[in-house]
This record gives C-alpha cells, structure tokens and sequence, in this order.
C-alpha cells in the first residue's frame, strides 16, 4: 500500500442494521460449524445493537457472564442463547440438513 492512501478497519457492527441482516449473519456463522466464529459474530451482533449493558438488563443476564460467554473462548449454556436471541428479537430453529438420512 501506498504512504498516501489509508485505509480504515471494517466493523461488522457497521453493516448489522436490521434483524434479516443479522439473521443471515448468525446463520453464516453456524454455517462454518465453528462455535468460535458464532460468538464471534453474536458479539458483533450485540456491538451493532444496544450493547452488552442494554442487552443485559433486557436479558436478565449479567455483564460479566455475557462477556465471558460471548467470548470466542466462550461456552454459553443454552439458556443464555436463548436469552440473548430472544433480547434481539431472534430465535433459534433447526431444519434437516443435507446430510440427513431419508
């Protein structure tokens, strides 16, 4: 790259401004089928919505437990999905996969 041109960092966030957007999102996420990017991408989720103290409050869930379970080394109990998912006005479904015996 040049010294005169910069470039600025992509923020995910910046790009998650409706529920379809981020619903895709999320599924592209579980699509990789590595939990690591899902928390990943539920935190860019919850940079680009209210925030982690508005999504706590609403979720009944601490702070603390939704950084360390957001975290991409992170192990949230389904409970807490759930949870979050639902604060964001989102669900979780399960559909056959293409792999499926018939």
């Amino acid at each position: 790259m040049s010294p005169n041109k910069r470039s600025a960092p992509f923020i995910t966030a910046d790009y998650l401004s409706s529920v379809d957007e981020i619903a895709a999102y999320l599924n592209a996420a579980i699509e990789t089928g590595d939990e690591g990017v899902l928390l990943a991408a539920l935190g860019n989720v919850v940079k680009a919505g209210q925030g982690m103290t508005a999504l706590s409050r609403a979720s009944g869930l601490s702070r603390e437990s939704l950084y360390r379970a957001l975290s991409e080394d992170g192990n949230p109990r389904l409970s807490s999905l759930l949870a979050v998912l639902n604060t964001m006005g989102l669900r979780l479904s399960v559909e056959p996969s293409d792999s499926a015996p018939a």
